[in-house]
């Protein structure tokens, strides 16, 4: 079996990245985080969606005896 040892560097990107967000104002910032938690999660609720349940867990406690 022949060993490959690769080199990977990485790429100024990510400090351009972070450079470019912290020039950003607050408002800017939280609304692209707002945009991609929709993406990522849905927007929530909408009027199409059908009314479920609401899941209830309760823990009982029976005495001894």
């Amino acid at each position: 079996m022949e060993r490959v040892v690769t080199r990977v560097r990485r790429s100024n990107q990510a400090a351009a990245d972070l450079a470019f967000w912290r020039s950003r104002p607050v408002a800017e910032r939280l609304a692209a985080v707002e945009q991609l938690r929709r993406q990522a999660f849905g927007a929530g609720p909408t009027e199409d969606a059908e009314p479920r349940l609401q899941r209830v867990c309760r823990i009982a406690q029976r005495k001894r005896g």
